[in-house]
């Protein structure tokens, strides 16, 4: 049996959006992988937007997804520990996913130590110089009283609504993204000014959709995790090197 040493990091499925292919074929190819992975990961992060569109009622939750659901309740099992991020497009995860995956949530950043490296991890939306519109919105959507209201709607008017919405959102409109020059690149500036008050081994992110490894001050490393419609990239640490890798199975 291999040992279970492994920790992987992924972001930006976007179960439920429908450029480039179907919701079905994505989910049934994020399967594989973490079929694939199984076998020798101790840990998973899930770094944010994992569904296009997640609200959780009291007695619902968006349908769908159940393959890719089933195959973390078997990796949560065998004893895998899940950690899932809210991103902007699934914010609203509360404590079904903990419930049934033992899964832990987390809001904003993490910060790891695994095998002597620090991990600075975060989904990646809000940080960084500019996007003030959308800053604004996290802290409307984010607010107690925004879910309270958004919860009085029937579920299928809700998501329906929702679901318009993310028609229109990057993912789906924008195609492949293309690399700004490290200058314009938002979460670049951000690692740099955390760098200059502390030092990580290794900034991971996602919510950028395109996969992105580029050497920081200090030895620091910037990690973006990119997106599974075009690309299906994740990293993945041994306890000695952090590669992006891309899946084609």
């Amino acid at each position: 049996m291999a040992i279970r040493d492994k920790i992987y990091f992924a972001s930006d499925f976007h179960l439920g959006a429908q450029p480039h292919s179907s919701i079905r074929e994505r989910e049934a190819r994020i399967v594989r992988w973490l079929d694939n992975i199984k076998s020798d990961a101790t840990e998973l992060y899930l770094m944010g937007d994992v569904f296009d569109f997640w609200f959780e009622y009291a007695t619902v939750v968006p349908r769908g997804y159940i393959r890719f659901l089933g195959k973390l309740a078997e990796l949560a099992d065998i004893g895998i520990k899940l950690t899932l991020f809210k991103g902007n497009h699934d914010m609203w995860m509360f404590g079904y996913l903990k419930n049934e995956l033992g899964a832990t949530i987390i809001e904003n950043e993490l910060i790891i130590e695994r095998s002597g490296k620090t991990f600075y991890l975060h989904h990646g939306d809000g940080l960084g110089p500019g996007d003030s519109k959308y800053k604004l919105l996290k802290n409307v959507f984010r607010s107690r009283l925004c879910q309270w209201l958004f919860a009085r709607l029937h579920p299928n008017l809700g998501i329906g609504i929702a679901q318009r919405w993310s028609a229109h959102s990057r993912i789906a409109s924008h195609g492949q993204e293309t690399f700004q020059g490290e200058a314009n690149e938002w979460l670049v500036t951000y690692a740099k000014e955390v760098l200059m008050h502390h030092h990580y081994d290794y900034f991971i992110f996602g919510h950028r959709h395109l996969p992105i490894d580029m050497a920081l001050p200090k030895g620091s490393r910037y990690i973006n995790l990119g997106e599974w419609i075009n690309y299906n990239t994740y990293a993945v640490f041994d306890g000695e090197t952090l590669e992006l890798k891309e899946w084609t199975a």
